[in-house]
């Protein structure tokens, strides 16, 4: 189910989510924030309904210029009060990392646990940050404001080389519809992409020590997009945090981990 609460783009997976325990997902840059199915299919696996909500900037939610990755976890404190659910098991795949751990900040009463995949770290403020990143011309012209990264939209185009062998099977694959569904951003702008890249590399407006939610943070060594250094930075900042790493994954074949991270 597809409907507007708070101003934002909210799909459900029942129409009635009143008294539920669910799996909130915080989808990659860029996506649509329409549910996947491999995730829909975990999710009924473990009893849970899903709540997907494309961020601002992002199919139908409209922009919110400035956007911290707090901002974007406060906007999100509506919606799960008008859908009422009783749960909240928030799960982040890359650049919905850092907003699956923003959520549990925002609503400790409501977030029972937080699970990330290959997401980002606070940034550093110095090149360490963007080591062993094959592609990060993004977030370096992030990092000089809106303006420059809005011209390197302009020419930007998809290094094949960000991915490995096994994430190329796995968009073949079981997550093909994630590749689809980027594909359906990217033809609409990239102003969900740009606003993101920038609130990864300025402050995200919480405190990582902040996060009492138990958090597992599922990681590809193989990764190229953002390298396992990232994890244990988060592992380090966190104070309740296991570190999952899986030596033969890529940025995006470590998603077929989701069923085992959602029975730690």
């Amino acid at each position: 189910m597809r409907r507007r609460i708070a101003g934002l783009d909210v799909h459900t997976s029942l129409d009635d989510l009143a008294g539920r325990d669910v799996l909130l997902w915080h989808h990659g840059s860029p996506q649509t924030g329409a549910i996947l199915a491999p995730v829909q299919a975990v999710a009924d696996a473990h009893g849970l309904a899903v709540v997907s909500v494309a961020r601002p900037a992002y199919a139908g939610s409209p922009r919110h210029p400035g956007r911290t990755v707090a901002d974007v976890a406060t906007g999100l404190v509506p919606v799960l009060d008008a859908l009422g659910v009783a749960s909240v098991v928030s799960v982040g795949a890359s650049g919905g990392g850092p907003h699956a751990l923003a959520c549990a900040a925002a609503m400790p009463g409501l977030i029972r646990a937080v699970v990330t995949f290959a997401s980002p770290a606070p940034f550093s403020g110095d090149d360490s940050w963007f080591e062993r990143m094959r592609a990060p011309g993004g977030l370096w012209a992030a990092v000089e404001g809106e303006a420059a990264r809005r011209r390197f939209a302009e020419t930007d185009a998809f290094d094949a080389e960000q991915f490995v062998d096994v994430d190329f099977a796995a968009l073949e694959g079981e997550w093909v519809s994630l590749g689809v569904d980027a594909a359906a951003a990217e033809a609409e702008g990239p102003d969900g992409l740009i606003d993101d890249d920038l609130a990864f590399t300025r402050p995200w407006g919480f405190d990582l020590a902040g996060v009492s939610a138990s958090v597992v943070l599922v990681q590809g060594e193989r990764d190229r997009v953002i390298p396992p250094a990232h994890a244990r930075r988060l592992k380090a900042a966190l104070p309740h945090a296991a570190l999952d790493l899986h030596p033969a994954d890529g940025h995006v074949s470590v998603l077929r981990h989701l069923g085992a991270a959602l029975r730690r």
